[in-house]
């Protein structure tokens, strides 16, 4: 029995031996295999030279941002196996407006083909951006054709900067307005007996109305009718004179859609048609040849084209680094909620930011700063960190200009009112000047499921901000005492920062938010003009005859940019499972509704932020 116990023991011994070698070359095996692929994508050589009289298929996949959020590209590779995505896919607007650019003087290129069917979101300014960049590369001779399936209205908006746009015999072109809408939680939270304390200034400071209402307030309707109506001017004068068709047309076919759909049986192709919207109803077949006339054959029977993402490598990027330049314009992206600390790309951190500033300050090449701004804020103390931090720069004797982009409100104009200028575009939401504050409290919850809170303390205030109980007289006094003052503060600083009367920008506060245009007039905003006619006031402000821009980022580790490397050659091998538009449309909405439910990381709960998302 002895002799039986101890074979077995062996037996199990060399086996788990054999097992654990059998691992580790397993393992090793994959590793080396990883490393391998690696190396092939990072050091395998550049494509050949763009061919001759080829189509550049300008493909705009996912959201258009300023710059990109930074995810795991381990866990996003599963993800997207798997047919599932943590964050939507972005291409930088820079990216885009850098190939239309280089493709203009390219003598390769023969035309540019918008493709917008995995287009995302993409603000008016942006659009406005690209666009610009489009009536560039028509002055070269060249022409732009959009086709698509179906033009959602932020696709239909790029497309009119096209020669030619068609569209699919059974598509449509939604045009449809502009709209803000959110959801409301009032009876939801009384249901789950959650206790909201709700503290604000601002009549028009809207941002918590789905924790304290179940609708709309008068006051919030009512800027947002007034800012909806702004910006749609904008972008029916933009369509009206692009496509060359009267206002009362445009108003008919976003307006009375089904009745002019009778006229055509319901055709929507036709209906966009006869409207003038598009020039021509083309089968992926007829667009195929079309396209073939423009740049020729290809050897897979298409139409000779290169692809966004191989031009951008032969492509120079805007705003790259050069050591060797000694006058530069420091460009840094401040893009998302601000909050306390070190945050990634996608947020702004109060430290993260710091780090960049601190960076340009010390930096003798840097002679100015642009602020590449879109934010709605967030937590005001990591406001008010960025924007002593940015009255150091200014102090050291360089100049800071604001470039503001689509949004630029609450958290993001405290930290824009110091600025030697403020710029905007017509259509760039900012203002939102209040303050508000949320602290919820369970203890009706809690006792629904028998759950109490007991104790005793040597002072009121002693328990601190215990979301087990209710919130004392004292702690609401004190904490509404504290958004007041930080209202004032806010006021001040714009009433310095941009020379205002303070009882002017009082008038013009109150949360109220206005397009770029309205905010010029009310001198909130300086000039209107994009992010280069920033860069250049910033180089006049500093004395610069010449000069270059650079981008001033954080630097990924270099395991960072191997994994994200491997992350997009593995998309472009395997590509990305399409998802319904309108459930991630949906989603957003959703999403976006309950931002005003999200506490941020203020030490002491104050927040400038402005939550309204136009659609």
């Amino acid at each position: 029995m002895k002799d039986l116990i101890k074979s077995i023991f062996t037996i199990l011994k060399y086996g788990g031996k054999t097992i654990t070698v059998f691992r580790n070359i397993v393992i090793n095996t994959i590793f080396i295999a990883i490393i391998i692929i690696l190396s092939l994508f990072l050091f395998r050589g550049e494509k050949d030279e763009v061919e001759q009289d080829s189509a550049l298929l300008l493909t705009i996949t996912g959201d258009i941002v300023e710059e990109k959020q930074i995810i795991d590209p381990i866990s996003e590779l599963f993800n997207e196996a798997l047919g599932f995505s943590r964050l939507p896919e972005e291409t930088l607007l820079q990216d885009i407006l850098d190939a239309i650019h280089t493709a203009a003087d390219d003598e390769a290129i023969t035309a540019i083909v918008l493709d917008l069917s995995r287009m995302g979101t993409g603000s008016l300014n942006q659009i406005r951006d690209i666009g610009t960049a489009l009536e560039y590369f028509k002055m070269s001779g060249k022409p732009v054709v959009a086709a698509e399936d179906y033009y959602t209205q932020n696709k239909y908006l790029l497309a009119c900067y096209a020669d030619k746009i068609f569209l699919n015999p059974v598509g449509l072109v939604d045009l449809h307005g502009l709209a803000a809408y959110r959801l409301y939680f009032q009876d939801a939270l009384e249901k789950l007996k959650v206790n909201f304390h709700v503290f604000r200034v601002g009549s028009y400071k809207s941002a918590l109305e789905p924790i304290t209402r179940n609708s709309m307030s008068t006051e919030a309707r009512e800027q947002n009718e007034d800012l909806l109506q702004s910006l749609w001017q904008e972008v029916e004068n933009e369509i009206v004179t692009r496509r060359k068709i009267s206002s009362a047309t445009l108003d008919r076919y976003t307006n009375s859609a089904a009745s002019l759909l009778k006229q055509f049986g319901g055709d929507t192709a036709q209906l966009a048609l006869q409207t003038g919207l598009v020039d021509g109803l083309k089968s992926r077949g007829q667009l195929r040849s079309y396209l073939m006339e423009i740049s020729g054959y290809s050897a897979a029977d298409d139409f000779r084209h290169v692809s966004f993402k191989n031009y951008l490598k032969t492509v120079s990027r805007s705003y790259a680094v050069d050591k060797s330049e000694k006058n530069v314009i420091g460009v840094i992206v401040a893009q998302g909620n601000i909050l306390t600390g070190i945050q990634p790309p996608g947020s702004i951190g109060s430290e993260s930011m710091v780090e960049l500033l601190r960076r340009a300050r010390s930096d003798s090449r840097v002679k100015a700063v642009v602020l590449r701004l879109n934010s709605g804020g967030g937590s005001v103390f990591a406001s008010e960190i960025i924007r002593k931090e940015l009255l150091e720069l200014k102090a050291s004797g360089k100049p800071y200009v604001v470039s503001m982009a689509a949004v630029a409100a609450s958290g993001g104009y405290w930290i824009s009112a110091d600025a030697d200028q403020i710029w905007a575009y017509p259509t760039t939401v900012t203002g939102s000047i209040g303050i508000f504050g949320a602290i919820p409290t369970f203890e009706k919850s809690l006792a629904h499921l028998g759950i109490y809170s007991d104790g005793t303390a040597t002072a009121e205030l002693a328990s601190g901000l215990d979301l087990t109980q209710p919130l004392s007289p004292e702690i609401k006094e004190s904490i509404q005492l504290g958004i007041e003052h930080g209202y004032e503060t806010f006021l001040s600083i714009v009433s310095s920062g941009r020379g205002i009367d303070r009882s002017a920008v009082e008038s013009l506060a109150q949360g109220r938010v206005y397009d770029g245009r309205t905010a010029m007039e009310l001198g909130l905003v300086d000039k209107l003009g994009n992010l280069e006619e920033a860069i250049e006031a910033g180089a006049s402000l500093a004395g610069l005859p010449s000069y270059t821009a650079e981008y001033i980022r954080s630097s990924p580790s270099f395991s960072a940019r191997l994994l994200g490397q491997l992350k997009m050659e593995a998309a472009a091998i395997f590509g990305r499972r399409p998802q319904p538009q309108l459930l991630a449309d949906r989603a957003g909405y959703f999403s976006d509704s309950l931002a005003g439910l999200f506490l941020f990381n203020d030490p002491k709960a104050m927040y400038a932020h402005y939550m309204i998302h136009l659609r």
